[in-house]
């Protein structure tokens, strides 16, 4: 009976120490399991609460680093702009700017320009970092892309002063001739020479203020907002009326053609201007007795049929460099011309964004000594051509087209050579 009781008190104790071993062995391996290990704080660290949230929906890169300079959680912009590779921040001053924050807990910012990825023509990214503490052990690194912004702003900084420039130089003109008038007073020869002279200079200085306005009105406004169906055939008729009589001071012929009845969608007025534009420089810029032509026809296109409107000329022609920059805002091919033609170099820039607002595009082709085409490529008002008939053409009954003109056998071909007409 001691035996027994011997025996069965052993097995209630060895009982007793199985379950305290085992209830101590679960407990350290949970103890095992919450204790983050080498490899968890870098893969899958803890955040501030929120923090996950705010980064995501910033603008800015967003790069957060542990303290061993591995990256914890960055944002797809970060890896866009190459900020991050292999898991680590690959930007050198960006990351000494992390460590010396992390060692004192001061907030760092810089600008720098990065190299840009995927280009081998040596581009600069041009970026604002600002780096900041995030908890104890974290660095939250906030990269803003000023490349846009630095553009915008030399672009609006050469504005100015090639405003300043254009502005100054019919303005000293004025000044000048006026002081040689009053000089000049008992000198009626002199005086009528002077006069014309600020005549001129004061429709140089009229012409740039309008264009500069023209131009403030079709980057700023919307022209789809007015948006109407616009005849073809008109816009081309108030093109050629517009410059009529520059036309016959140089004894040049205004030739229209291509398919009648076709239909633009956009603001009137702003078409009617860039289309005028184009063909007042292939007036300008050709050589007496010569011809312009316009042409429009359709063309089919992704998304709807587009309209070509055509532009050419016999003129001086583009060199292949000034093609590339021709649309920029001031810049003429011949300064000297342009003075003595009055062109202030708005022109092409006006007709490039009016374009781009209504959806569409215009491109050039030309060779020096043989001419130029401008090209103005846009969108059909498709619904138009069914209310055609409810606005009957003003064209000629003899030859299909507005009265005045001549029309063009084959108008997407650049014209012959210049030649003296009789």
């Amino acid at each position: 009976m001691d035996v027994n009781a011997a025996v069965a008190a052993a097995a209630a104790i060895a009982g007793v120490l199985t379950g305290v071993i085992a209830m101590l062995a679960f407990r350290w391996s949970e103890r095992d399991q919450k204790r983050p290990t080498r490899t968890s704080l870098h893969t899958d660290p803890v955040l501030p609460p929120g923090v996950d949230t705010v980064l995501s929906v910033l603008r800015s890169s967003a790069v957060v680093l542990d303290e061993s300079d591995a990256v914890v959680k960055a944002s797809s912009a970060a890896y866009a702009l190459g900020l991050v590779r292999g898991g680590k921040l690959a930007v050198e001053p960006m990351l000494q700017m992390a460590r010396d924050t992390r060692r004192d807990g001061e907030i760092r910012q810089v600008e720098l320009d990065l190299p840009r990825r995927g280009t081998g023509r040596g581009e600069a990214l041009a970026v604002s970092a600002r780096v900041a503490p995030l908890g104890s052990r974290l660095v939250l690194l906030l990269v803003e892309d000023l490349t846009e912004a630095r553009r915008i702003e030399a672009v609006r900084r050469d504005f100015v002063a090639n405003v300043s420039h254009e502005l100054k130089t019919p303005v000293g003109a004025l000044s000048l001739l006026s002081e040689a008038v009053m000089d000049a007073s008992d000198d009626p020869e002199a005086v009528e020479r002077f006069a014309g002279r600020m005549q001129i200079e004061a429709t140089r200085l009229t012409n740039l203020v309008q264009e500069l306005i023209d131009l403030s009105r079709v980057q700023n406004d919307d022209p789809l907002e007015d948006a109407e169906p616009v005849r073809v055939d008109e816009l081309v008729a108030e093109a050629i009326d517009r410059c009529r009589h520059q036309a016959g001071t140089k004894q040049i012929t205004m030739a229209a053609g291509g398919t009648a009845d076709l239909h633009v969608w956009g603001n009137r007025g702003q078409l009617a201007a860039a289309l005028g534009n184009l063909v007042e420089n292939a007036v300008n810029y050709s050589p007496a007795r010569t011809r312009v032509g316009i042409a429009a026809r359709r063309v089919p296109a992704t998304g709807g049929d587009m309209i070509e409107l055509a532009v050419t000329d016999q003129g001086i022609g583009i060199s292949d460099r000034d093609k590339e920059r021709i649309f920029e805002r001031f810049y003429r091919v011949d300064p000297a011309r342009s003075r003595a033609t009055g062109g202030t170099g708005l022109g092409l820039a006006i007709v490039k964004h009016v374009a781009a607002s209504h959806g569409g595009e215009v491109t050039v082709w030309s060779s020096e000594g043989q001419g130029s085409t401008f090209t103005l490529r846009l969108p059909e008002a498709g619904a138009a051509r069914d209310r055609a008939t409810d606005h009957p053409s003003d064209l000629d009954e003899e030859d299909g087209r507005p009265d005045g003109t001549t029309t063009v056998s084959s108008p997407y071909e650049p014209l012959p050579a210049p030649e003296v007409l009789p």
